[in-house]
This record gives structure tokens, sequence and C-alpha cells, in this order.
């Protein structure tokens, strides 16, 4: 039997980090073995679904590049893929159960399941066999009185139906598994074969919820600046450790490496620290170019605007080491696309405190006027001259250079900043500063 399983969302909310690795996981045994990724949309909640929150999840899964080969969107031999256009299947097996004589009516109208009472055993691949005794449960509502069904029921039948052979889902299902066997027992249907992933938990060990730092994939990660690859790979490492050297890997050797077998079965800690150590890596790989075009709706949506594409991506590659996240990008660089940034007032105090620093910026603008070439050396041996004739250190002209054409304390190294605004901004802004911070 070919590999196939899925992704079964409810749409009541933005993609979470949970629902994220579960779609992860199995869309990882579909690539390794060839197998189908099927993505249905557990949507017969119809006070909690929205459509909002369908189309939420299906954007932080492309986001992702967990790309499904049936469902919404792409289509299949298996749909509808949303459970809410299904009710005539869910009828037509629900007569299945009626004639077997396994359902019978409550006094409200609602219908229950008459569960076997044997002993069934679920076989996990990251649980181990796990044995539930005869039940002395009530037997379980699967329609309501107005005719919907419970989740259960729908569960069962689609996995049927669309020929799921596997189901990676987290462990606060396998308490249910037991009653999905009845199910497909009943049906005389083969269950598929279970791998209950182990929850995540906050730092403080308490379990993951949807209002806790790092859960909601659009907001705390989409909108955060971070990589769609550095989230793929930290995802992973939460439950699994791949057999590698080292923990940074590329979705292709993720693929490869998988194995549902390997996955813990005690629960995974969320680190906020270690997938921003994460993204950091994957930003640092980036070229100038492709920095840019991913950093481009945090920079305008800050205001910053340029005409040269070629300067504004070498700006935000030249302070790729210093940042983890795309969002932080503003801050290192608003000033190579404005003139009117502000001055740090610690910096001034300090430039202030220090009477020869105005003469010192007055004879790095007179050697840097005189350069007949703009490049990072002729910059530097600029810099260099200027600092000779004061008798100082090159390096005491730096921080009072990186302010002028900067306004603060800390980003790329002088030499970069002039050279890419060029011969004219910076001796202006070396004006600037000696008028408007030093008072010169």
């Amino acid at each position: 039997m070919p590999i196939r399983v899925r992704f079964a969302p409810s749409p009541t909310g933005d993609l979470h980090v949970g629902g994220a690795r579960t779609a992860l996981f199995n869309w990882l045994m579909a690539r390794k073995t060839g197998g189908k990724f099927v993505l249905r949309v557990e949507d017969t909640d119809g006070a909690r679904n929205t459509a909002e929150a369908a189309a939420g999840i299906l954007k932080g899964m492309r986001w992702l590049g967990l790309d499904w080969d049936e469902g919404p969107e792409v289509g299949g031999d298996c749909g509808p893929y949303f459970q809410s256009q299904r009710k005539d299947i869910y009828d037509a097996y629900f007569k299945k159960l009626e004639d077997a004589g396994r359902v019978y009516a409550e006094e409200n109208g609602a219908m229950r399941f008459k569960f076997s009472r044997t002993a069934i055993t679920v076989h996990d691949l990251v649980c181990g066999d796990v044995t539930f005794a005869p039940t002395e449960e009530p037997d379980m509502t699967i329609r309501r009185p107005d005719g919907s069904y419970i989740f259960h029921f729908v569960n069962v039948v689609d996995d049927i139906e669309m020929r799921i052979s596997h189901v990676i889902r987290g462990e606060d299902h396998l308490s249910n598994t037991w009653k999905h066997i009845d199910l497909f027992n009943a049906f005389g249907a083969t269950p598929p074969t279970y791998a209950h992933i182990p929850l995540i938990l906050n730092p403080d060990g308490t379990k993951m919820s949807k209002r806790d730092e790092g859960s909601a994939i659009e907001h705390s990660y989409m909108n955060a600046g971070f990589l769609p690859a550095a989230v793929f790979n930290y995802l992973c490492l939460l439950g699994w450790t791949p057999k590698a050297a080292g923990e940074k890997l590329s979705r292709q050797e993720l693929v490869m490496l998988f194995d549902a077998e390997e996955i813990h079965s005690s629960n995974a800690k969320f680190d906020m620290k270690k997938a921003l150590w994460f993204n950091a890596q994957y930003l640092r790989e980036l070229n100038a170019e492709e920095l840019l075009r991913l950093a481009k709706p945090f920079l305008t949506a800050k205001g910053l605007q340029w005409s040269d594409d070629a300067m504004a991506a070498a700006a935000v590659h030249s302070v790729r080491e210093k940042v983890s996240l795309l969002t932080e990008l503003p801050e290192w660089v608003h000033y190579f696309f404005r003139e009117d940034f502000p001055f740090e007032a610690d910096v001034v105090a300090k430039l202030k405190a220090k009477p020869e620093n105005g003469g010192l910026l007055k004879a790095a603008a007179d050697l840097l006027g005189q350069s007949t070439e703009w490049t990072e050396p002729s910059v530097h041996d600029a810099v260099e001259a200027a600092a000779k004739s004061f008798s100082v250190k090159p390096g005491a002209m730096m921080p009072l250079l990186r302010f002028a054409l900067s306004g603060q304390s800390r980003g790329p190294g002088v030499t970069t900043i002039a050279h890419l605004i060029g011969k004219e901004k910076t001796l202006a802004r070396i004006q600037r500063a000696l008028g408007a911070a030093l008072g010169e």
C-alpha cells in the first residue's frame, strides 16, 4: 500500500507551532517515501470555524514550504477536502453502522455508537504498543440532534475514504485512538499505522497554548522577520534528533534523514533563543540581493525608500552578522536611506566631553574632500592621514565618523558606510554632525 499521510487542521485560528510541526512530520514522511501528503480541513464546527482561519492555515503552510499533493486549491481523487462538503459521504457511512446495529438514538435525537467493549491495542511507531482495556465509558455520540457529525466519526470516515496509511498527530490524541480503531473495525476497514508525537511545552514545562510566545506561525514568525527555512529546520528538532553531525540541516537533508520511528516519546521544550539562533545562521548565508528582497517589506514598512538597489542590497548585507531577524534591519540601516536620522543622545554627550573631537572631524572632512577617487581603501587612507595629522591612532577617528555618518555608535565599518552613501553625503553628514551635535 502506498504511503498516504494527512494533515487535518480545524480552522478555528491561526496555524500554530504544534499544528505546523505535525504537518511538517507528515510532509517529511511523504517526501521521504515518495508518498502523498493530503491536506483536509476539518470544518464541521460551524460555530467556531471561519474561512479566514482556513485561509490563514493554508498561507502559513505555503510560507513554510509544506506543499500538499491533494487538498484545497490543489484537488485530487478523494475530495471534497473540506469536511463541511462531505455530508453525503458521512450519511452513507452512518447507514453502514445503522444496518450493522452499531448505533442507537438518545431521547434528544443524538446518535451513539456502540463500543465493542473489547481490549484494543494501538500499534504506535513512537509510543510502542498501547493496550486499552475494555471500556466502561458510555457509548460515543457520533451524530448530533441537528444531523451534524462528531469529530471522531468523520475523522475515521475520511481516513478510510482518503486511503490514509499513516496518521502522525499529537500525543494528546492517543487516548482517543482506541475509539477510532473501534470504528475502523466496525466498518471492516484496516486502521492506519499511528505515530503520536510528543507535545510542545513552554520553557517552564507547561503545555504551549495559542497565546504563548512563539505559538502562532503568522504572528510569531512570518510577521516577525523569520526565514521559512530556519523555522522549518527548528521545528524539525522539536521532538526529533536527526542522525547528522550538526543541527543546521537543509530541507533535502531532513527529508533524507527522516524516520518516524526515531521521533522522541518525551515532550519537546520550545526555545525562542534557539529559534533566533537558527534564523541568524540562515540570514548570514543569504547573498545581498536575496537579503534585500526579503527585507524590503520590513524596510518600506518603516518608511525607508531607495532608487539604487545595489546600494540598498550592500547596505543590508553589511549588517547581516549583527541581526537575527529581518525586522531588526531597519534600525541598523535606516541612515543609509535618509539624511534626517537622529543622533543618539548618549553618544553626543561623550563626543562633547572631548573638545578635540570637533577638530578631528574637520580634519577628516578636509582630507576626504581631497580624495579623487571614492573607494573603501581611499576612504581608509584619508581617515588614516587625518588621524596622523593629530597624532592619534586611526581607531580613535572611527567612532567619531560612525556617529557623524549614522548618528549611532554601532553598525558596519565606517569605510563601508562612507563608500555606500558617496562622497557628497559623507561630507554633508560630517558638517551636520559638527553643527547639530557638537555645536561647531
